[in-house]
Protein backbone atom coordinates (compact mmCIF):
# COMPACT_ATOMS: atom_id res chain seq x y z
CA UNK A 1 0.00 0.00 0.00
CA UNK A 2 1.90 2.65 -1.41
CA UNK A 3 1.35 6.09 0.73
CA UNK A 4 3.41 8.34 -1.16
CA UNK A 5 2.73 11.54 -2.78
CA UNK A 6 4.91 13.64 -5.57
CA UNK A 7 4.34 16.81 -3.28
CA UNK A 8 3.34 18.92 -1.14
CA UNK A 9 0.94 20.56 -3.02
CA UNK A 10 -0.96 17.41 -4.37
CA UNK A 11 -1.32 15.98 -0.89
CA UNK A 12 -2.64 19.02 0.40
CA UNK A 13 -5.08 19.63 -2.52
CA UNK A 14 -7.99 18.42 -0.95
CA UNK A 15 -7.99 20.05 2.18
CA UNK A 16 -11.17 22.98 1.91
CA UNK A 17 -11.61 26.49 3.62
CA UNK A 18 -13.23 25.65 7.18
CA UNK A 19 -11.07 22.20 7.48
CA UNK A 20 -9.99 21.27 10.93
CA UNK A 21 -6.47 21.04 10.77
CA UNK A 22 -4.27 18.67 13.81
CA UNK A 23 -0.72 20.36 13.59
CA UNK A 24 2.15 18.65 14.91
CA UNK A 25 5.62 20.18 16.47
CA UNK A 26 6.14 22.04 19.62
CA UNK A 27 7.79 26.06 19.36
CA UNK A 28 9.42 25.28 15.77
CA UNK A 29 10.63 21.92 16.59
CA UNK A 30 9.44 19.16 14.30
CA UNK A 31 6.31 21.26 12.68
CA UNK A 32 5.70 20.80 8.87
CA UNK A 33 6.21 24.08 7.42
CA UNK A 34 6.56 22.52 3.71
CA UNK A 35 2.68 20.93 4.12
CA UNK A 36 1.70 24.20 5.94
CA UNK A 37 3.40 26.33 3.10
CA UNK A 38 1.62 24.24 0.70
CA UNK A 39 -1.59 24.90 2.09
CA UNK A 40 -1.26 28.61 2.21
CA UNK A 41 -0.48 28.23 -1.52
CA UNK A 42 -4.34 26.91 -2.01
CA UNK A 43 -5.92 29.79 -0.56
CA UNK A 44 -7.47 27.35 1.93
CA UNK A 45 -9.15 29.37 4.72
CA UNK A 46 -11.42 30.58 7.89
CA UNK A 47 -9.47 26.98 9.19
CA UNK A 48 -9.42 25.54 12.37
CA UNK A 49 -6.07 24.55 14.21
CA UNK A 50 -5.24 22.59 16.63
CA UNK A 51 -1.45 22.76 17.86
CA UNK A 52 0.42 23.24 20.99
CA UNK A 53 1.64 26.19 19.73
CA UNK A 54 0.52 28.57 16.65
CA UNK A 55 4.33 28.89 14.64
CA UNK A 56 5.93 32.64 15.01
CA UNK A 57 5.80 35.64 12.98
CA UNK A 58 6.39 35.03 9.35
CA UNK A 59 6.68 30.79 10.17
CA UNK A 60 5.15 27.69 10.64
CA UNK A 61 1.28 28.10 11.14
CA UNK A 62 2.11 31.80 11.65
CA UNK A 63 2.17 32.08 7.62
CA UNK A 64 -1.30 31.38 7.93
CA UNK A 65 -2.13 33.78 10.91
CA UNK A 66 -0.49 36.12 8.73
CA UNK A 67 -2.32 35.94 5.80
CA UNK A 68 -5.79 35.47 8.43
CA UNK A 69 -7.07 31.76 7.06
CA UNK A 70 -6.90 30.70 10.69
CA UNK A 71 -10.80 31.24 12.12
CA UNK A 72 -10.07 29.08 15.44
CA UNK A 73 -7.39 27.74 17.24
CA UNK A 74 -7.00 25.02 20.42
CA UNK A 75 -3.66 25.49 21.67
CA UNK A 76 -1.27 25.34 24.75
CA UNK A 77 1.31 28.30 24.51
CA UNK A 78 0.65 31.27 22.13
CA UNK A 79 3.61 33.48 23.85
CA UNK A 80 6.33 33.87 20.32
CA UNK A 81 3.55 35.32 18.04
CA UNK A 82 2.66 39.19 18.02
CA UNK A 83 0.45 38.93 14.64
CA UNK A 84 -1.17 36.21 16.87
CA UNK A 85 -1.59 38.58 20.05
CA UNK A 86 -2.93 41.41 17.83
CA UNK A 87 -5.63 39.07 16.05
CA UNK A 88 -6.51 37.26 19.01
CA UNK A 89 -7.40 41.06 21.06
CA UNK A 90 -8.78 42.29 18.24
CA UNK A 91 -11.66 39.77 18.06
CA UNK A 92 -10.16 38.60 14.89
CA UNK A 93 -9.22 34.90 15.88
CA UNK A 94 -10.86 33.11 18.25
CA UNK A 95 -8.57 30.86 20.82
CA UNK A 96 -8.90 28.16 22.84
CA UNK A 97 -6.40 27.79 25.52
CA UNK A 98 -6.14 24.32 27.28
CA UNK A 99 -3.40 22.84 29.55
CA UNK A 100 -0.52 21.20 27.93
CA UNK A 101 -0.92 17.77 29.33
CA UNK A 102 -4.57 17.85 28.85
CA UNK A 103 -4.34 19.35 25.32
CA UNK A 104 -1.88 15.70 24.32
CA UNK A 105 -4.43 13.49 26.07
CA UNK A 106 -7.39 14.81 24.24
CA UNK A 107 -5.97 14.50 21.06
CA UNK A 108 -4.38 11.14 21.88
CA UNK A 109 -8.18 10.23 22.97
CA UNK A 110 -9.28 11.38 19.83
CA UNK A 111 -7.38 8.96 17.90
CA UNK A 112 -8.44 6.30 20.07
CA UNK A 113 -12.00 6.72 19.66
CA UNK A 114 -12.45 8.05 23.32
CA UNK A 115 -15.20 10.74 23.40
CA UNK A 116 -14.05 12.27 27.02
CA UNK A 117 -12.34 11.53 29.64
CA UNK A 118 -11.78 13.34 33.42
CA UNK A 119 -8.93 15.27 34.62
CA UNK A 120 -7.84 17.05 37.59
CA UNK A 121 -5.88 19.24 35.50
CA UNK A 122 -8.19 22.61 36.05
CA UNK A 123 -10.75 21.97 38.09
CA UNK A 124 -11.78 25.29 40.56
CA UNK A 125 -10.24 26.97 37.60
CA UNK A 126 -11.54 29.31 34.60
CA UNK A 127 -10.78 25.75 32.54
CA UNK A 128 -13.54 23.84 34.56
CA UNK A 129 -16.42 26.98 35.54
CA UNK A 130 -15.63 28.37 32.28
CA UNK A 131 -15.62 32.49 31.58
CA UNK A 132 -12.04 32.10 29.93
CA UNK A 133 -12.52 34.64 26.80
CA UNK A 134 -12.26 32.83 23.40
CA UNK A 135 -13.25 35.72 21.21
CA UNK A 136 -13.22 38.88 21.91
CA UNK A 137 -14.61 42.29 20.51
CA UNK A 138 -13.08 45.27 18.76
CA UNK A 139 -13.86 47.17 22.17
CA UNK A 140 -12.09 44.84 24.54
CA UNK A 141 -15.01 42.93 25.63
CA UNK A 142 -15.67 39.24 25.72
CA UNK A 143 -17.90 38.32 22.46
CA UNK A 144 -17.87 34.65 23.31
CA UNK A 145 -16.73 32.76 26.97
CA UNK A 146 -15.90 29.36 27.54
CA UNK A 147 -18.78 27.53 28.43
CA UNK A 148 -18.25 25.56 32.15
CA UNK A 149 -17.58 22.12 32.05
CA UNK A 150 -19.17 18.67 33.58
CA UNK A 151 -17.16 17.96 36.77
CA UNK A 152 -17.51 14.94 38.86
CA UNK A 153 -16.08 13.61 42.32
CA UNK A 154 -14.08 9.95 41.88
CA UNK A 155 -12.85 8.82 45.33
CA UNK A 156 -12.84 12.57 47.52
CA UNK A 157 -11.32 14.31 44.50
CA UNK A 158 -13.25 16.22 41.76
CA UNK A 159 -12.39 16.17 38.39
CA UNK A 160 -13.24 18.15 34.63
CA UNK A 161 -14.63 16.52 31.71
CA UNK A 162 -12.87 16.88 28.91
CA UNK A 163 -13.62 16.06 25.00
CA UNK A 164 -11.51 13.97 22.71
CA UNK A 165 -10.05 16.09 19.72
CA UNK A 166 -10.59 14.84 16.01
CA UNK A 167 -9.66 16.90 13.04
CA UNK A 168 -10.51 16.30 9.29
CA UNK A 169 -6.90 16.37 8.92
CA UNK A 170 -3.73 16.50 10.80
CA UNK A 171 0.05 17.87 9.74
CA UNK A 172 3.21 16.61 10.45
CA UNK A 173 6.88 16.14 10.23
CA UNK A 174 8.98 13.01 10.73
CA UNK A 175 12.67 11.93 10.74
CA UNK A 176 12.03 8.69 9.04
CA UNK A 177 9.51 7.71 6.92
CA UNK A 178 8.34 4.31 4.63
CA UNK A 179 5.90 4.26 1.80
CA UNK A 180 3.03 2.73 4.33
CA UNK A 181 3.23 5.28 6.59
CA UNK A 182 5.59 4.01 9.56
CA UNK A 183 6.96 6.73 10.97
CA UNK A 184 10.16 7.48 13.38
CA UNK A 185 10.76 11.06 15.23
CA UNK A 186 14.25 11.84 16.25
CA UNK A 187 14.52 13.02 19.75
CA UNK A 188 12.33 16.37 20.79
CA UNK A 189 10.62 15.53 17.48
CA UNK A 190 8.82 13.51 18.86
CA UNK A 191 6.74 15.86 20.36
CA UNK A 192 3.13 16.48 19.20
CA UNK A 193 3.67 15.18 15.96
CA UNK A 194 2.30 11.01 17.18
CA UNK A 195 -0.56 12.31 18.78
CA UNK A 196 -1.46 14.88 16.11
CA UNK A 197 -1.52 11.98 13.33
CA UNK A 198 -3.76 9.65 15.41
CA UNK A 199 -6.13 12.68 15.79
CA UNK A 200 -6.39 13.35 11.99
CA UNK A 201 -8.82 11.83 9.63
CA UNK A 202 -6.63 12.17 7.06
CA UNK A 203 -3.18 12.34 8.16
CA UNK A 204 -0.25 13.65 5.96
CA UNK A 205 3.00 13.49 6.81
CA UNK A 206 6.31 15.00 5.73
CA UNK A 207 9.30 13.17 6.10
CA UNK A 208 12.65 13.90 5.52
CA UNK A 209 13.98 10.31 5.13
CA UNK A 210 11.77 7.92 2.81
CA UNK A 211 12.59 4.38 2.76
CA UNK A 212 11.27 1.04 1.62
CA UNK A 213 9.01 -0.97 3.67
CA UNK A 214 10.81 -3.44 5.67
CA UNK A 215 13.62 -0.80 6.83
CA UNK A 216 12.35 0.42 9.73
CA UNK A 217 12.33 -2.35 12.57
CA UNK A 218 8.72 -2.74 13.77
CA UNK A 219 10.17 -2.13 17.50
CA UNK A 220 11.32 1.08 16.24
CA UNK A 221 8.46 2.54 15.08
CA UNK A 222 6.66 5.43 17.30
CA UNK A 223 3.84 5.58 14.62
CA UNK A 224 2.17 2.87 12.76
CA UNK A 225 1.05 3.47 9.41
CA UNK A 226 -2.88 2.77 10.27
CA UNK A 227 -2.79 6.43 11.15
CA UNK A 228 -1.31 7.55 8.11
CA UNK A 229 -3.09 7.92 5.00
CA UNK A 230 -0.31 10.28 2.69
CA UNK A 231 3.68 10.59 3.28
CA UNK A 232 5.46 12.86 1.13
CA UNK A 233 9.46 12.96 1.33
CA UNK A 234 11.05 16.39 1.58
CA UNK A 235 15.00 15.95 2.67
CA UNK A 236 16.02 17.40 5.58
CA UNK A 237 16.41 21.39 4.82
CA UNK A 238 14.58 24.25 5.91
CA UNK A 239 15.10 24.45 9.58
CA UNK A 240 14.84 27.02 11.86
CA UNK A 241 15.78 27.38 15.35
CA UNK A 242 13.29 29.43 17.19
CA UNK A 243 15.90 31.10 20.01
CA UNK A 244 19.51 31.07 19.04
CA UNK A 245 20.91 31.21 22.77
CA UNK A 246 24.96 31.33 22.98
CA UNK A 247 27.18 31.35 25.34
CA UNK A 248 30.52 33.07 25.47
CA UNK A 249 33.92 31.51 25.06
CA UNK A 250 36.68 32.13 27.43
CA UNK A 251 38.87 34.47 26.45
CA UNK A 252 36.50 36.42 24.55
Amino acid sequence: MDKVFASCAQAVADIPSGASLAVGGFGLNGIPHNLIQALLATGATDLVTVSNNCGVDGWGLGVLLDHKRIARTTGSYVGENKEFERQYLCGELEVELVPQGTLAERLRAGGCGIPAFYTPAGVGSQVADGGLPWRYNGDGSVAVPSPKKETRTFDGKEYVMERGIVCDFALVRASIGDRMGNLIFHKATRNFNPLCAMAGKITIAEVEELVEPGAIDPQDVHLPGIFVQRVVHVGSGGKRIERVTTRKREGN
